[in-house]
């Protein structure tokens, strides 16, 4: 059967229009390259090559094994640089799930990695913490920036951050003059961020446990923008880290620390499943938020 080898013969073959000068481009002797001619015309069948006077001329079926040879040569020499690229992270694709609040500086991030490898492409997922274990899980996707505590036994872990929680009201509610604590909020009507049972709402909620406290809960709601929208117009009061107030910044809100007595506080981290062979893109991009 015809190989990448005996394409690359022809090639050298039409383009010198000698087997002398096309055996010498290729290092080899002119007996086996006569042979190889030989042997591709009695495979396909077709006479390839034509003596015209001191050159070899190709016929109508040469020109088109010519032609095609030509195309896939290159398609392979493509594919060997292409391979040798996602294997070094130059190229591919980058698959990446982020938690609803996101993570200061991402955007910046990312930029950086682009200039790095402008070959690569991404895939970027946005969801709950929970479930972005999950789609991990499922290897579809292989990076997950989530929020903490979860159930990480499946994965490995970098910490990213720790980052305090605010009080927010709109306008009209009365401002703090300082740092306000859990007990001091319990009784404000509190719309969570996300939704019961996931992520913040969780851990917001197990930290008034943690100090005994019943607060006025109406309610939860993972569309952070409609959050942000009716804190500013006193429908209710909320919890969020200081991730979001940095994303919303000059919303009509008034924004008080939550007292870091209270122990409430967000820690961020990337995942990515144990014992599991990572993209070297994925790889790299680890790399970088180390170094950052």
């Amino acid at each position: 059967m015809m190989d990448i080898r005996q394409l690359r013969y022809f090639i050298a073959i039409v383009e010198e229009r000698k087997i002398s000068a096309a055996a010498k481009k290729l290092h080899m002797s002119q007996p086996p390259l006569s042979q190889q001619l030989k042997a591709m015309e009695m495979e396909l069948g077709s006479k390839l090559i034509e003596r015209s006077g001191k050159f070899l001329e190709v016929t109508e079926a040469g020109n088109a094994l010519y032609k095609n040879a030509l195309a896939i040569t290159q398609l392979m020499e493509d594919t060997k640089t292409e391979v040798t690229e996602v294997g070094k992270g130059v190229n591919g694709r980058l698959t990446i799930g982020v938690n609803t609040f996101s993570v200061n500086g991402m955007p910046e991030i990312l930029k950086e990695f682009h200039t790095q490898f402008p070959k690569i492409t991404y895939e970027i997922q946005q969801n709950e913490s929970t479930h972005l274990c999950q789609l991990v899980r499922d290897r579809i996707v292989e990076l997950a920036i989530i929020r903490l505590p979860l159930p990480l036994d499946d994965f490995s872990v970098l910490h990213l951050c720790n980052e305090p929680f605010y009080f927010i009201t709109s306008k009209e509610a009365p401002a703090f003059d300082e740092d306000v604590s859990l007990a001091e909020i319990q009784q404000f009507p509190l719309l969570f961020p996300s939704t019961e049972g996931l992520g913040v709402h969780y851990l917001i909620q197990e930290a008034f446990s943690r100090f005994k406290l019943h607060p006025t809960i109406i309610g939860g709601c993972s569309d952070i923008s409609l959050l942000m929208d009716l804190v500013a117009a006193n429908f209710a009061a909320s919890i969020v880290p200081e991730t979001l107030l940095q994303r919303f910044r000059g919303h009509p809100i008034n924004a008080h620390r939550i007292a870091s007595k209270t122990e409430l506080s967000g820690s961020v981290g990337l995942i990515w499943l144990k014992d599991h062979s990572l993209s070297k893109a994925a790889q790299n991009f680890i790399k970088l938020f180390q170094d950052v």
